[in-house]
């Protein structure tokens, strides 16, 4: 692996690129986005491991340890978001990659082998660290590595590949679940099955270049101009190094980036707007429906293994309204997306609430409450999902952008361990139609925010978007 490292000669890499630069961008994207894999899967098989994990001859779970073993990932994606991005920015997106790659495989082998609530719960939280530092550094990755014409597209392959990862854990927490769920450690079986996708990711690591605008930033023209070389036509890579070089020059008349550049007011912004879709995106409940959607669907008149197969559509929808939504990311404006998608969202809680409220105890319910939930994903999968992390990216200064993003993500996975944390609470004392309700005074505040703050990003390079802040404030 060492003969190929692209942080220390990138030009090594060239014998494997395809002759395509379009080609190689997609094998860059493909590989990268196995973290997107891992997230979307340790997040989702929670979901159907947690019923049969909870059993007295397993790790005994009450109501406080299996809400721990829930949202203690989601704590540790918090720390992960923070550290993750500010060690990308001193060490390379790259090398972040590899060494998340090794945490998910060696926590996921924990988590597999956990003979106690206790120990489960901390190689939970491991894992954790390793889903929130590539939920910063795989979209800055990919944002930085795509031309600005592909950057929807290419950053949005991200959230698919979460949400692919979470229909895989569906799929597969149904299939063992109702074949084996006599089984004592069936759960187990649902665990292991993440270690896969981490080797492959540790594999192929070894073909992906360092970001050029990190090369840059360290003072390594050539080395970054030798990338864009390989992920871009000939001119347009001199072109756009030249434009890096001038953002740079700019940025080195200002002294050294700390975090006292937050309170420069035009940095300020852009963080806020990350801090704040990253927030509503979470507050929302959509994790509700991704880490209980069995319990909510149980809830609501299921039995537990009719609830694992009914749960599969919720990840089937998810993966086909991302395609969608990927589909529309470089056609229709970020604003006007958001918004929809907020304001779908929003409408679908709102009957949700209504709906568990009138037909308490209907047999009718838990066919209306997936209908719903599924209505709910299309919307917030189609356009909030993927726009979400790719807005984080977008607005998140180049200056301190490992940091900025960090900041952003820290806030979403604190806002998402919340609701992970104290959705069963929220469930048993304001039943379904209560925490629904709640969900959508967040989701109006969300329409509030977008409508009033957001400027349209779609079709401008991270410079422009940078220099387009600077002039509105």
């Amino acid at each position: 692996m060492q003969n190929l490292n692209v942080s220390e000669n990138p030009v090594q890499l060239e014998h494997v690129q395809e002759k395509n630069p379009k080609k190689f961008l997609k094998l860059i994207t493909t590989v990268s986005t196995f973290g997107g894999l891992l997230f979307g899967y340790d997040t989702g098989v929670i979901n159907g491991a947690l019923p049969f994990m909870a059993k007295p001859d397993q790790l005994n779970l009450n109501a406080l340890t299996e809400g721990a073993v829930a949202s203690s990932l989601i704590l540790g994606a918090a720390f992960g978001s923070i550290t993750g991005g500010r060690l990308s920015d001193k060490k390379g997106r790259r090398s972040l990659i590899m060494y998340l790659a090794i945490l998910f495989l060696f926590s996921t082998i924990g988590c597999v082998l956990a003979p106690n609530a206790s120990i489960m719960i901390v190689f939970r939280f491991l894992l954790g660290l390793a889903v929130g530092g590539s939920s910063v550094i795989i979209p800055s990755y990919l944002a930085e590595m795509s031309p600005s014409d592909r950057r929807g597209m290419m950053v949005t392959r991200n959230e698919l590949m979460i949400v692919t990862g979470q229909f895989l854990a569906y799929i597969f927490n149904a299939v063992i679940g109702n074949a084996f769920g006599d089984t004592g450690h069936v759960w187990r079986y649902m665990l292991v099955i993440a270690t896969l996708p981490a080797v492959a990711l540790w594999i192929g690591v070894v073909i992906l270049p360092e970001s050029p605008r990190w090369l840059a930033s360290k003072g390594r023209m050539a080395d970054a101009l030798k990338v864009l070389r390989m992920i871009r036509n000939e001119g347009i890579a001199q072109q756009e190094l030249n434009e890096i070089k001038a953002h740079i020059q700019a940025e080195q008349k200002m002294e050294k980036a700390t975090l006292k550049d937050l309170r420069i007011p035009w940095i300020q912004k852009m963080v806020l707007i990350g801090v704040v879709i990253g927030s509503i995106s979470q507050l929302v409940g959509i994790n509700s429906i991704m880490y209980y959607g069995t319990q909510i669907l149980e809830n609501s008149g299921f039995g537990t293994k009719t609830a694992l197969i009914a749960n599969v559509a919720n990840g089937l929808i998810a993966v086909i309204a991302v395609i969608v939504g990927m589909s529309l990311t470089n056609k229709i404006n970020r604003r006007t997306m958001l918004l929809t998608g907020l304001t779908g969202v929003t409408v679908v809680l709102i009957t949700i609430g209504i709906s568990t409220f009138v037909l308490a105890g209907s047999p009718v319910l838990p066919f209306v409450v997936l209908s719903l939930t599924v209505l709910y994903l299309a919307f917030f999968q189609g356009a909030i999902g993927p726009l979400g992390w790719l807005i984080i990216a977008e607005t998140s200064p180049a200056r301190i952008r490992g940091v900025g993003m960090g900041i952003a993500t820290l806030f979403l996975w604190l806002c998402n361990f919340i609701v992970g944390l104290l959705f069963p609470t929220l469930l048993s004392t304001l039943g379904l139609s209560g925490t629904f309700f709640l969900f959508a005074v967040f989701g109006f505040s969300g329409i509030v925010f977008v409508a009033k703050n957001l400027p349209e990003t779609r079709g401008l390079s991270l410079e422009q978007i940078e220099d387009n802040f600077k002039m509105r404030v």
